[in-house]
C-alpha cells in the first residue's frame, strides 16, 4: 500500500508538492488553491492495488481539481472510476457544464479520459474513495465505456449494493485477522490461505463494482451473464452486512434478511450456496468474530454479556461453539491476548 501525508513536507512547500508530485504526477490532475491559503493546506491519501483495480482514499483541505485535455494527454488512464463521497459533499462537473452536487455517502462514475472539474462543497474539504478499474480488466467491452462523462449514481436499488461492495473491498484489503490468532505451528499456512482467498474476493468485488456501474449507465443488462454475476456478488455482500448489523436481533433469520435485501428466501439461500459458508454458518462466524473482538478490546466486560450481545442464546452454547471453532475457551483466549500472545 502507498500512503502519504503532507506532514512529511515543510508547511510552506506542502501544497506545491501536493500539486506537482501527487496531484499531477500520481493522479494526472491539476490542483489549484489561492496562494494566501496554501500555508494551511493539509492532504493525505492511501493507494491499494486490489483485484486488478486501484483503491484510493483521499482526505484534504479545500482546493479545486481539474482534469483537462492536456492533463489527459499527459497521463491517459483508460479506466472507469467509481467515486464514493465520504465528506460533507462535493461539486462535480464537466468542462462544458453538466454540473452536479454529490452528497455524503453517494456515488458517481466516469471514464478517466474525459475532462472534469471538482471541488468540495463544505469547509471540511475532500474526503472520498475512488476505485479505478482499467478498461482492459473489464470483461464487458463496449465503446460506450470510454464515453462515460462524470455522473451521479442515481439508481436507488443499486446504490446499497455498491456501498456493500465498497465496504467489503476495504475490509478485504485489510485482511482477515484469523491468522493472527492461530498458533505458531499453523500461522504461516493460515496466512497464505487467507491471502489467496482475499485475492479472489478482491477480484470478484472489483468486477462486481465495475459491472454495477455499467448496469446503472445502461451498458450492461442486469439479466446478462455479467450483470447477474455482479448482482449475485453484491447481494451476497449486502446480505452479510445485514447479518452483521442485526446479530443481536432475535428475529435474525433468512426470512428477515431476504426481506431487507428485497429477494425471496429461496434466492437468498442460492446466494449462500455458491459461497464458502451457508447462511447459518455465516451468522455463527460473524457472532464469533464480533465476540473475539470484544474479548480483546473490552477486558473488563463479562463473557456472558459479550455472548448475549453477539446473539448467542446461552453462555453454554457460546463456550461450545467458540471452543469448536478455535480450540480454546473464550476466557483463555482473552488471557492470551492480555499476555501479548
Amino acid at each position: 500500500m502507498n500512503r502519504w501525508c503532507t506532514d512529511e513536507v515543510e508547511p510552506h512547500d506542502r501544497f506545491d508538492y501536493w500539486r506537482e508530485v501527487r496531484a499531477k504526477g500520481l493522479f494526472g490532475v491539476t490542483a489549484e488553491l489561492e496562494r494566501e491559503r496554501r500555508a494551511d493546506f493539509f492532504g493525505e491519501f492511501s493507494l491499494r492495488q486490489l483485484g486488478g483495480g486501484g483503491l484510493v482514499e483521499l482526505k484534504a483541505s479545500h482546493y479545486t481539481v481539474e482534469r483537462s485535455t492536456s492533463d489527459i494527454a499527459y497521463a491517459p488512464g483508460d479506466s472507469i472510476c467509481v467515486y464514493q463521497q465520504l465528506g460533507s459533499g462535493g461539486w462535480f462537473g464537466g468542462i462544458r457544464g453538466n454540473d452536479f452536487a454529490i452528497a455524503n455517502g453517494s456515488f458517481a462514475t466516469s471514464h478517466t479520459d474525459l475532462p472534469y472539474r471538482t471541488a468540495p462543497l463544505g469547509a471540511g474539504g475532500f474526503h472520498l474513495r475512488i476505485l479505478k478499474i482499467p478498461v482492459n480488466h473489464i470483461p464487458a467491452q463496449d465503446r460506450r465505456i470510454r464515453e462515460l462523462a462524470p455522473k451521479t449514481f442515481n439508481d436507488p436499488a443499486l446504490a446499497p449494493l455498491l456501498a456493500a461492495c465498497f465496504a467489503d473491498l476495504g475490509e478485504a484489503a485489510a485482511g482477515d485477522d484469523g491468522a493472527a490468532d492461530a498458533s505458531s505451528m499453523v500461522q504461516a499456512s493460515l496466512a497464505q490461505t487467507s491471502l489467496a482467498q482475499a485475492s479472489l474476493v478482491q477480484a470478484s468485488l472489483v468486477q462486481a463494482l465495475a459491472h454495477l456501474a455499467l448496469i446503472e449507465r445502461g451498458i450492461v443488462r442486469p439479466g446478462s451473464r455479467l450483470g447477474q454475476a455482479a448482482l449475485r456478488t453484491a447481494r451476497l455482500s449486502q446480505a452479510r452486512r445485514l447479518i452483521a448489523r442485526h446479530l443481536q436481533s432475535p428475529d435474525l433469520a433468512p426470512a428477515m434478511v431476504a426481506d431487507l435485501l428485497g429477494v425471496s428466501v429461496r434466492h437468498l439461500h442460492m446466494l449462500f450456496e455458491a459461497a464458502e459458508k451457508s447462511f447459518s454458518q455465516t451468522v455463527t462466524d460473524e457472532r464469533l468474530k464480533r465476540s473475539r473482538r470484544l474479548l480483546r478490546e473490552t477486558p473488563e466486560r463479562l463473557i456472558a454479556d459479550i455472548a448475549t450481545s453477539c446473539g448467542f442464546e446461552s453462555l453454554a452454547t457460546y463456550y461450545r461453539v467458540f471452543n469448536a471453532a478455535y480450540g480454546i475457551a473464550p476466557g483463555d483466549f482473552r488471557a492470551r491476548g492480555a499476555e501479548g500472545h
